[in-house]
């Protein structure tokens, strides 16, 4: 299996039973055509499958995002990984915390356990090879000594492809649940939150500061997935490629101050978000990391325009 870089000498938190990676989810999507050039654009790879689309990165040889037909944009499932040693663990602990294991979804191979979230959304646990990092890649910000330009000429820029899938943010009904929900189920940990507003979790075993977050709404839905580009220039020269394939609707460039990330947020049709991610804290599998409750002042952005007025807005619950 090809390995994505920097992701090559796997770590472990001995004694510690938890998901290690966000390895996937599903979204149905009403137009699989919009969508292909509007992931196209963004710099994926794209893979046909019966009536589903797969979405790649350069040199990854499994899909990230499944983009399945349906009426509404909906977030279908979430795939997590795990150590394959770890599986009956967590089958055990799903069984005595009284979760009902469910068939796979129409289409699943993966053989993972699957199950129900404290909101509804479908969840899996399965094998899988850790996607998320090992320890923290140093993101490129070009420069030059004096007498030689660091900038590359504009025609020689080349075309941004993210290297991973970084993290996910989703609305939920109730931060508080999701928190307890995802560290007593899958093992995750508090990183960083903000009152009841808006809570970051990270991989025991060594993540980036958020592997999965969530953001108060009425209900669940999709705010984000956030892409990792390898340098600061990226993502804004991400921003450029998709406004000048006329998605230029979205919010950056900033930067966050939990996570530190610097991004660029693109609007997709269906008024969910694509985040280009570059240099987020990372934590180590051997670091306690001591979370924080923010003012909310101090846990969105130190720099950056104003946020569109919408960008809060769970479009999943408009009515179809």
């Amino acid at each position: 299996m090809t390995q994505i870089r920097g992701l090559a000498a796997v770590s472990r938190r001995p004694g510690e039973l938890g998901v290690h990676s966000l390895n996937g989810f599903g979204i149905e999507t009403p137009d699989l055509a919009l969508a292909d050039r509007f992931y196209r654009s963004f710099g994926l790879n794209i893979g046909e499958r019966g009536d589903a689309l797969d979405l790649y990165t350069e040199g990854y040889a499994n899909p990230w995002v499944t983009l399945i037909g349906g009426k509404r944009r909906r977030l279908a499932h979430l795939s997590f990984g795990a150590f394959e040693e770890d599986l009956p663990a967590f089958k055990l602990r799903l069984e005595r915390m009284g979760i009902a294991l469910l068939d796979p979804p129409s289409g699943s191979a993966s053989g993972g356990l699957w199950f129900r979230g404290h909101d509804g959304n479908l969840l899996e646990i399965r094998a899988a090879e850790k996607t998320s990092p090992n320890f923290k890649v140093q993101a490129l910000f070009p420069a030059t000594a004096g007498g030689a330009a660091a900038a590359p000429k504009r025609s020689q820029a080349g075309f941004v492809k993210p290297k991973r899938l970084a993290h996910i943010l989703l609305f939920t009904s109730n931060v508080d649940k999701a928190v307890a929900f995802y560290s007593n189920v899958l093992g995750l940990r508090l990183s960083d939150r903000s009152g009841d507003e808006i809570a970051f979790m990270h991989g025991v075993h060594g993540s980036d500061h958020h592997l999965i977050a969530f953001v108060r709404s009425t209900g669940p839905g999709l705010h984000h997935m956030s892409w990792d580009v390898p340098a600061f220039d990226d993502v804004g020269l991400g921003a450029m490629q998709m406004a000048d394939r006329g998605f230029s609707s979205g919010w950056g460039v900033g930067r966050h101050v939990l996570g530190s990330n610097y991004f660029h947020y693109v609007r997709d049709p269906w008024g969910s978000y694509a985040e280009y991610s570059c240099d987020i804290d990372y934590i180590p599998a051997d670091v306690e990391w001591e979370a924080g409750d923010h003012d909310a002042e101090d846990a969105f952005y130190i720099w950056g325009p104003t946020p569109p007025p919408d960008f809060g807005v769970n479009h999943e619950l408009a009515p179809p």
